[in-house]
C-alpha cells in the first residue's frame, strides 16, 4: 500500500497489532520455524493444516505482498477438505515471522527458507500455490528446485512484466520507507477496492484492511514499515519475467482480468502507468512462454479471486488439482 500525508494515529476503536501481528487471531494454529539466515536468528510462522481425508499430497499456499497466511483462510478449508495437507507460512518481513532491521532480501533467500520450512516438516514434493507476491517467489522456487516441485498455480501472480523496463522510476528504500510510513486503512481500502476487487466492495473484506492497517498503527510500526520498504525493493529490482521460459513444473495462471497491478504505478509518468498492469495480456504472454502452461481467466475479477469470488475460485483451483494428480513432468 501506498499512503500519503502526515503518519497515521489510531482512534481508539480501531485495532492494533505488534510487529509480528500480535493480537490477531489466524483460523489455525501458529507455529513457528526458527532458523539462523544471515548471521541473525529468525522464526518463520506458518499453519501447518492436516487433510480430512489425506490424499497423499501438500499444498503450500505462498501469501502475496499486501496479505498474510491468513487471508488463505477459505482455500485451506476446502484444500484440506478435499485431502490435501495445507501449510501456509508468513515470509520473513511479514506478517506473523520476523521482522529484521537489517536483511538482504531476495526471492532466492525467501525460496530458500520456504524450502528449509518444508524439509524440516518432511514435505518433499508439494504444490505450490501463490498469489501476488507469493507467485513471483513460487516461481524462483520452482526454478530452483524443480525436482521438489509436483505442481505451480500462479494466482494473479506480479512480475509477469518488468517494471523498470518499462518505464516505472526507480524509488530509494528511504522513499519507500517514507511513503510506507504514512499508510493508512483508508490508503490500504482505496488501493484494494480499486485493485484487489475491480472497484468492488464487500464488507467482508474490511477483515484484511483492519490485519494490516493495526499492524501500522501498532508498536512496531516503523518496523513494519522498514520490512515492507525493502521488500517492494526486491519486488521491483528482482524480476522473474525473463525466466518464464525456465520453468520445467506443470504450471497453471489464474487470472482476475480487472486485475490492474503494477509496482510502482502511482510513480510512473501517465503515458507510462497506461502501459502498466494489463492482466489479460500479461496473462496471455506468460502462459505462452511457459512451456505447456494453462491459462484460467475470471472475466470479472480482480487481483485476488480466491477472496473475491471463493466458490468459482476454488471449484477451479480444485478441477486444476485434479488434473495433474498423478502426471508425471
Amino acid at each position: 500500500m501506498i499512503g500519503v500525508g502526515i503518519p497515521f494515529c489510531a482512534k481508539a476503536d480501531e485495532p492494533q497489532y505488534g510487529a509480528e501481528l500480535e493480537g490477531f487471531t489466524y483460523p489455525y494454529p501458529v507455529k513457528y520455524y526458527a532458523f539462523s539466515s544471515q548471521r541473525q536468528s529468525l522464526h518463520m510462522a506458518y499453519m501447518d493444516v492436516p487433510p480430512r481425508s489425506p490424499n497423499g499430497r501438500t499444498a503450500v499456499l505462498l501469501h502475496g505482498k499486501n496479505f498474510c497466511a491468513a487471508t488463505w483462510q477459505q482455500t485451506i478449508q476446502e484444500l484440506a477438505a478435499a485431502g490435501f495437507r495445507v501449510v501456509a507460512p508468513d515470509q520473513i518481513g511479514f506478517c506473523k515471522s520476523s521482522k529484521p532491521a537489517a536483511y538482504q532480501f531476495s526471492f532466492q533467500q525467501l525460496a530458500r527458507n520456504t524450502h528449509d520450512l518444508l524439509t524440516n516438516l518432511g514435505i518433499k514434493d508439494p504444490v505450490l500455490i501463490g498469489h501476488s507476491t507469493g507467485g513471483m517467489l513460487a516461481v524462483r522456487y520452482a526454478l530452483m528446485y524443480p525436482a521438489q516441485t509436483a505442481q505451480l498455480v500462479l494466482v494473479d501472480p506480479i512480475g509477469l512484466e518488468d517494471w523498470k523496463a518499462k518505464g516505472v522510476p526507480p524509488l530509494s528504500v528511504d522513499q519507500w520507507y517514507d511513503r510506507e510510513r504514512a499508510t493508512t486503512a483508508d490508503s490500504i481500502r482505496a488501493y484494494e477496492k480499486q485493485t484487489y476487487y475491480a472497484g468492488d466492495w464487500r464488507p467482508d473484506y474490511e477483515k484484511w484492511v483492519q490485519m494490516l492497517a493495526g499492524l501500522y498503527r501498532g508498536p512496531g510500526k516503523l518496523a513494519v514499515a522498514w520490512n515492507s520498504a525493502l521488500l517492494y525493493d526486491m519486488i521491483y529490482t528482482q524480476p522473474v519475467y525473463y525466466e518464464l521460459g525456465n520453468i520445467t513444473v506443470p504450471t497453471t495462471l489464474i487470472i482476475g482480468d480487472k486485475d490492474n497491478t503494477a509496482i510502482g504505478k502511482a510513480s510512473a509518468p501517465p503515458d507510462v502507468q497506461k502501459q502498466l498492469g494489463h492482466y489479460p495480456e500479461l496473462g496471455r504472454a506468460a502462459a505462452k512462454t511457459i512451456p505447456n502452461a494453462k491459462l484460467i481467466e475470471f472475466a470479472d475479477l480482480g487481483h485476488s479471486p480466491q477472496i473475491q469470488d471463493p466458490v468459482g475460485f476454488h471449484k477451479v483451483l480444485l478441477q486444476v488439482l485434479s488434473e495433474k494428480q498423478g502426471q508425471k513432468r
